[in-house]
């Protein structure tokens, strides 16, 4: 499959100085010259179930792989991932756990590194600043916990400003981190192997898409296999953050918020136009049964649906709800001011800027992939990054101790 980038695009990954795109290769941490000291707050919790709608209905067990819980063997060996967006920064540090992994420590903060990239084409000191100081607790949860192996990426905002290269240099120089700057390819891969568990059964191809804070991933899968084959794939430059920033805050009066939302949706089905064109035979030949989606977004839209008082990972990661209702949540927050958005729970005051392009982006999507049900991942790069490092590490000491073995061999 040729690789297909969005018309915008500046340029490819590893173009000004970054590590080449595209490879599987594993990076250990490295530890700076002068460890910092500081301690990290400790993971933030869920908060509590809220009752879930009839209509809705998860996919596989509370038991299934990747459990949030304590490690039962702390001498196991630790794995770590580490996502740096254009909106967060996110650290998830691992323990296996017969075929799939526990997480022991887990980090999250809204860092807002692509603040203004739309416009300036640089990240801003601020906003270097920001991402900076999380990346300082990740390092220092790196240390405190013994990880054997990390892997910490950056996407699109990395990607596409103009001194993303330099940032990366100076992050290494001052938290040990050797981040490695991906491309929308290998983006889409590792959402994809981090969450395509949770697709529903079925023979015919699967959507999954990923909204970010910089660009979108949209990924057409083949399911057969212990990983789905990836038949077809787009990139867009359009996630909550670049969309917000070009289009503009929906804001204002209510006929000017609904043109701006009907600006960001037709600036983004227009780029999803060439992959549309593209879908257009597989439906035709297979319908759309299932979608998957990866994000910020479609957790929060799906916490909307809920009504749950509070975030609960445990309530949303794998429900499977009709396509219908998040077209309504959709349209109901688009149509609210800021401060009616952010007293809603679940998004808040940092969540209510951003939430409206990522409901734009969302629609976009189920029109060009129509399928009567939505299903809903709180997962995505980071397990996919874990189930890597985990599979190469224990494959690669199996092989190790084989050919020991042979060696010693009388």
């Amino acid at each position: 499959m040729a690789e297909r980038f969005p018309p915008d695009r500046k340029k490819r990954a590893g173009e000004q100085g970054g590590e080449r795109s595209g490879k599987v290769a594993d990076f250990r941490y490295k530890r700076p010259g002068q460890p910092d000291s500081r301690s990290g707050p400790p993971c933030d919790q869920a908060g509590a179930a809220g009752a879930r709608h009839a209509p809705a209905r998860r996919v596989g067990n509370e038991a299934s792989p990747d459990r949030y819980a304590p490690a039962p063997d702390r001498y196991a060996q630790a794995y770590a991932a580490l996502d740096l967006g254009t909106n967060n920064c996110r650290l998830l540090i691992a323990r296996p756990a017969g075929d799939h992994f526990t997480v022991i420590d887990a980090f999250s903060r809204v860092v807002r590194l692509g603040e203004g990239l739309a416009q300036s084409g640089r990240l801003s000191e601020a906003a270097m600043e920001r991402t900076l100081g999380a990346l300082r607790i990740c390092a220092d949860k790196l240390r405190r916990r013994n990880v054997r192996l990390a892997r910490s990426v950056a996407t699109e905002a990395c990607r596409r400003a103009e001194n993303g290269p330099a940032f990366i240099e100076r992050v290494r120089r001052e938290t040990g981190l050797a981040l490695d700057i991906i491309s929308a390819e290998e983006e889409a891969r590792l959402a994809v192997l981090g969450c395509h568990i949770l697709l529903e059964q079925g023979d015919e191809p699967a959507l999954i898409f990923d909204i970010g804070g910089g660009s979108t991933e949209l990924v057409l899968v083949e399911p057969h296999g212990r990983v789905p084959r990836i038949l077809d794939w787009q990139s867009v430059p359009w996630g909550v953050v670049s969309l917000t920033d070009t289009i503009g805050r929906v804001e204002g009066p209510r006929e000017r918020r609904a043109a701006i939302y009907a600006e960001m949706r037709r600036v983004v089905s227009e780029s999803f136009a060439p992959f549309a064109d593209r879908l257009a035979p597989m439906i035709a030949a297979h319908g759309t049964r299932r979608l998957l989606g990866t994000s910020g977004t479609v957790t929060t839209l799906a916490s909307l649906h809920l009504e749950l008082p509070h975030y609960d990972r445990r309530a949303v990661d794998g429900l499977v709800l009709p396509s219908a209702s998040m077209r309504a949540v959709s349209t109901r927050l688009a149509a609210l001011s800021p401060a009616e958005r952010s007293q809603l729970p679940c998004i808040g005051s940092e969540r209510a800027e951003l939430v409206v392009a990522g409901c734009a982006i969302l629609e976009s999507i189920m029109d060009i992939w129509p399928a009567e049900r939505l299903g809903v991942a709180d997962r995505g790069i980071r397990e996919g990054i874990l189930r890597n490092l985990i599979a190469t590490d224990i494959a690669g000491e199996e092989t190790r101790r084989a050919l020991l073995q042979r060696q010693v061999r009388p």
